[in-house]
């Protein structure tokens, strides 16, 4: 008996037993900056726009991804056709860095 289809239905078993992918992940970083602004260790990501929004004039905002590790928010715009963003202390609300 050849060892091939042995082998062949051995990993087969062996993917489909693995745990999902999905389940091993790491909560999402919006997930963190959720838990953190709860706890009161950062700025909740509406009082990072009420801030930052006034100060882009014509832009259009597009959205923020939020950084567990570094903390800090990074806000998406774009005006004529051009991404920005600005990088945000998401314990302050002071501005890190601003990219265009």
């Amino acid at each position: 008996m050849s060892m091939k289809p042995l082998l062949t239905l051995l990993a087969c078993v062996a993917v489909l037993a693995a745990p999902d992918a999905a389940a091993q992940q790491p909560r999402s970083d919006q997930g963190m900056a959720r838990k953190d602004a709860e706890a009161g260790n950062i700025l909740k990501s509406r009082e990072i726009e009420a801030r930052i929004l006034p100060m882009m004039g014509d832009a259009e905002y597009l959205g923020f991804a939020y950084d567990s590790t570094a903390m800090a928010y990074r806000l998406k715009f774009i005006r004529d056709g051009r991404v920005l963003f600005v990088d945000v202390d998401a314990r302050s609300g002071r501005i890190i860095k601003k990219s265009w």
